[in-house]
């Protein structure tokens, strides 16, 4: 009798919502209180998400799976030295980038302001030739004092924000249990779902298996193609200045790419230090650079993303966005590395529940 009195008051809707959201908000509390042991966790997942379609395809063509984590480690270790030496090279670049722009600009200021005064009689010259002094010194002034001491810190050994970045890698403990843990996860990919699935009630297994390949099929088909766009942006940006002779371009082909993994955003960071090293060059570079970032965004809109993304992902570049940002605020590195999940098993359950419902079809 109890029994059947506790299942009717559990449907209503009124007593699960609170018990729902206590636990959610439980869970927030947990993971900011379990964060750095949180964070291993879901890296040593992250690597193991990451390495099982290879994992995978080495398996079809009869490499064991342990013999497989082998060439996985030994590939990812050749990355990470390779990796290591690129960001060397970067980190100058973008030093010597931050200590050319000032210098850069002035000459830019200098420039305009020459050809302006030689138009005297064009009646917007002298409030646009004041506008442009104010701009350019402001610029140069916030430069000098805020983004080269940033830069440094940044790339500096120990810097600050680097430390943040990579103190996984940093602290020896942290790293051995990443290590070990991806290696078992890796080997053991397929029972880690059915572990967790298993925990669930019966009657919620279909419906959560079924949600977590909606899931996987929206993140990891937004997450690996974005990566393999922001490459291609990244290595064209790069190799295109090189050519056109632009100072720093590996720096700047480095920042398209990575501000790229947020669609579009890469190109507009990097174009306005290339037009403000491209400028004393002459107008013919100049045109040059344009047309490389033209170039690059209508790749990247027309081609690469139709053909890399396609229908895999309906995923919002701006849902994102404001989900990374939404899960560092909560969570730091826990949250920034669950958003982009979440946020898909958010738009699943509203495509999939809620408008279909009759609350969404005819109103309250």
């Amino acid at each position: 009798m109890s029994g059947n009195a506790f299942a009717l008051v559990w449907r209503n809707p009124y007593v699960r919502a609170p018990v729902f959201f206590g636990l959610i908000a439980l869970a927030l509390w947990l993971a900011r209180d379990l964060a750095p042991v949180l964070t291993v966790g879901l890296t040593a997942y992250l690597i193991a998400y990451l390495s099982h379609p290879l994992l995978t395809w080495l398996e079809r063509r009869r490499l064991r799976r342990g013999v497989g984590i082998g060439v996985v480690l030994l590939i990812a270790l050749a990355l990470a030295a390779l990796a290591s030496s690129l960001l060397v090279a970067v980190g100058t670049q973008l030093i010597d980038l931050a200590g050319r722009l000032p210098a850069v600009a002035q000459d830019v200021s200098r420039f305009v302001d020459g050809w302006l005064a030689a138009r005297p009689n064009l009646p917007w010259t002298a409030g646009l030739r004041a506008q442009l002094t104010t701009l350019i010194n402001s610029s140069t002034a916030m430069l000098s004092r805020d983004a080269l001491p940033f830069l440094q810190g940044l790339l500096a050994p120990g810097g600050p924000l680097l430390g943040r970045l990579f103190g996984v890698a940093n602290t020896l403990a942290q790293s051995v249990a990443v290590l070990i843990l991806s290696v078992y996860m890796m080997q053991d990919y397929e029972k880690i779902g059915h572990t967790l699935l298993g925990l669930l009630p019966r009657p919620w297994q279909p419906l959560a298996l079924d949600l977590s390949r909606g899931v996987e099929q929206s993140v990891g088909g937004y997450v690996r193609g974005q990566v393999v766009i922001a490459l291609a942006i990244g290595t064209l940006v790069a190799l295109g200045l090189a050519l056109i002779g632009v100072p720093s371009a590996l720096a700047l082909g480095f920042l398209a790419g990575v501000f790229n993994l947020v669609p579009y955003l890469g190109v507009v960071i990097a174009l306005v230090p290339a037009l403000l090293l491209a400028a004393p060059l002459g107008w013919l570079k100049l045109a040059l650079v344009v047309g490389l970032f033209l170039l690059g965004n209508q790749l990247e809109g027309h081609l690469l993303s139709p053909l890399i993304l396609g229908r895999s992902t309906n995923l919002h570049p701006v849902t994102v966005a404001l989900s990374i940002l939404v899960g560092l605020h909560l969570l730091g590195l826990v949250g920034a590395l669950v958003a982009v999940p979440l946020a898909a098993l958010g738009k699943l359950l509203l495509a999939r529940y809620y408008y279909p419902s009759r609350l969404y079809q005819g109103g309250p």
